[in-house]
């Protein structure tokens, strides 16, 4: 089941770490099968506030993910960006093939029913 890394990262303060930063981070990443799906791209606000920008990496999985997030490899540049840029990192597991919400909303009704006898 895929797994991905998601930032909400705002608050950048420029400095010339962050590039160094963006030039090694896939290094980290591609050994765990990782890949940008999403980065730095400009978003439209639907909902609430979403300040900043956001940073998806899609992995093969939750294993990948957390090996990659562990590594040496990445945890050597990880500072490069912490000191200079604020923001909130995930890992999350995605939904396997063939998921269908509707199936999700049947048991939690069910769920709800059985609660209220």
């Amino acid at each position: 089941m895929p797994a991905y890394a998601i930032a909400h990262l705002r608050d950048a303060v420029p400095h010339p770490e962050i590039p160094e930063y963006i030039e090694r981070i896939s290094a980290t990443f591609e050994p765990y099968g990782g890949r940008f799906l999403v980065h730095a791209a400009e978003h439209e606000v639907k909902e609430g506030s979403w300040p900043g920008f956001v940073v998806v990496i899609g992995f093969p999985g939750v294993t990948e993910a957390r090996a990659w997030w562990d590594s040496p490899a990445y945890q050597e540049i990880a500072p490069l960006r912490s000191r200079h840029i604020e923001g909130d990192i995930i890992l999350v597991e995605g939904v396997p093939e063939g998921y269908d919400a509707a199936t999700t909303a049947k048991a939690m009704r069910e769920s709800m029913e059985a609660g209220q006898g």
